[in-house]
């Protein structure tokens, strides 16, 4: 009995002791594996950085740098994903489960060694290491590329004009636009295509700005598509011109081959035409490859967001925050604009609780859309459809509907609407108006101070079930 005891307990112990150098050895390894992806994704940033301060002209070297930026960011989303353990705070980590439910992530929280996060990883670090290895040419060719001038106020422009992640993009266009064709040709056509608000209008304004553009064209003009009959052609100049057209429908082709007609003939030779669009079909008419435009992926709007939240604080220092802030990432479902009000909210007010209060303000309205029309508030923009704010109201029955936001300027009469602010009506620090109002969602403080307002309508459902506007407090 006693040696059957002895066997029995010399089994157990050797399992146990296998179990626990099985256990180092894997967190050992992994541990190496993070190390090593730190290591790589430093090196890797160095020459994103490098590049994005350099005019690159050849397409094949600004494709490679596209891969190596998208390679980059999945690399510090995967980091992410591993470091951020699940939080002692109950409050942080009940509102963290709570955004899985919207079904745009996975959660990190779970066994401590999720098969599938170690598969991810590896993946990660060996697509670093690849791009790594093939980065030497890459970096000679790029040591041959002028270096632009970045002033700080260009790096402002960059973050809060959404130019994060374009530079691939916006190279791209002024190497098609500096093209010198025969002096007498017709002007090319270049299109731009691309869904509801990633940055098209941002993208060819910094375009515009730039020292080469301004120096080739001695003249720009902006058209609107709905205008284009009606255009004052006497603004036009006998010079070589970048006319620049937005397009909101599509048009006839007799009606484009008129506008052509006109401007091939009131302008000078090398002239272009940039058409910036939502729809396709409007790639019809470039005379280059149209340049396609996409919403950031997940794991740049992440990097984009907390970047924005956090400002110049090491998001390192508070574990916690940087949770919330991957969470409101998701929850936020790529939108550009939204992404910058609410980290210049957060910004402010470094303080975890105000961004539980956030992230819970919102997602409440992103559930309860995704629960009355089946779609994120996002995507219900992008239809041109009113989105249901009502949870951002605080006093029951009160509805709340947001219409898409449109652009205006400064410069335009005030209609005498009352005005709210879209990042004050999140924090909850506002009151609603009654009836119809206005709100502003993101407004530029630089120059031509362009702003995206939205319509606002709050009403009220009567005991018998019907909208009913609620009538407006008098003034004293």
């Amino acid at each position: 009995m006693e040696a059957a005891i002895s066997a029995i307990a010399s089994d157990l112990t050797s399992r146990f002791m296998s179990f626990l150098i099985k256990k180092y050895t894997v967190t050992t390894v992994k541990d190496d594996k993070i190390k090593r992806m730190n290591k790589l994704l430093l090196r890797v940033h160095v020459v994103a950085e490098e590049a994005d301060g350099r005019c690159i002209t050849n397409p094949k070297m600004l494709t490679q740098f596209k891969i190596l930026a998208e390679i980059m960011y999945r690399g510090y989303y995967m980091l992410d994903t591993i470091n951020y353990k699940p939080p002692n705070d109950e409050e942080v980590k009940r509102l963290s489960i709570m955004s899985v439910s919207l079904k745009r992530s996975r959660t990190i929280f779970g066994t401590p060694r999720n098969p599938a996060i170690d598969n991810e990883l590896e993946t990660a670090l060996n697509n670093l290491e690849a791009a790594v290895s093939n980065m030497n040419e890459f970096v000679v060719m790029l040591v041959g590329c002028e270096r632009m001038c970045r002033r700080p106020y260009d790096t402002y422009l960059y973050t809060d004009n959404f130019m994060f992640a374009r530079h691939a993009e916006k190279q791209q266009i002024i190497n098609i636009l500096l093209q010198n064709p025969c002096h007498h040709s017709a002007p090319l056509v270049l299109p731009i295509i691309g869904g509801c608000k990633v940055g098209k209008k941002a993208l060819i304004s910094h375009v515009c700005n730039d020292e080469h553009i301004r120096s080739y064209f001695s003249f720009i003009l902006y058209i609107s598509g709905d205008s284009m009959g009606r255009i004052e052609y006497a603004k036009l100049k006998k010079e070589t011109s970048l006319i620049v057209c937005e397009y909101f429908t599509d048009i006839y082709e007799d009606d484009w081959i008129n506008f052509y007609s006109t401007i091939s003939q009131m302008t000078a030779g090398g002239s272009k035409v940039v058409i910036i669009s939502r729809i396709e079909n409007l790639a019809r008419f470039g005379a280059v490859k149209a340049v396609r435009l996409n919403s950031l992926s997940k794991e740049v709007y992440n990097y984009l967001f907390k970047k924005l939240a956090f400002g110049s604080i090491d998001e390192k220092e508070d574990p916690k925050m940087a949770l919330v802030a991957n969470d409101l990432a998701i929850v936020l479902g790529v939108s550009l604009i939204t992404a910058n009000v609410i980290a210049d909210l957060l910004r402010r007010n470094h303080d975890v609780h105000f961004w539980l209060h956030i992230l819970q303000r919102f997602e409440g309205m992103v559930k309860n859309n995704l629960s009355k029309y089946g779609e994120h508030p996002k995507d219900i923009i992008e239809k041109e459809q009113p989105v249901d704010a009502t949870r951002f109201v605080s006093s029951y029955p009160t509805h709340l509907h947001i219409m898409p936001p449109r652009v205006e300027t400064d410069d335009l009469p005030n209609i005498g609407m009352p005005t709210i602010f879209f990042g004050d009506l999140i924090a909850g620090s506002v009151a609603i108006p009654n009836g119809d109002f206005e709100i502003v969602t993101c407004k530029s403080r630089i120059p031509p101070y362009t702003k995206y307002v939205s319509s606002g309508t709050s009403f009220a459902d009567d005991k018998n079930g019907f909208r009913t506007m609620r009538k407006r407090r008098s003034s004293s």
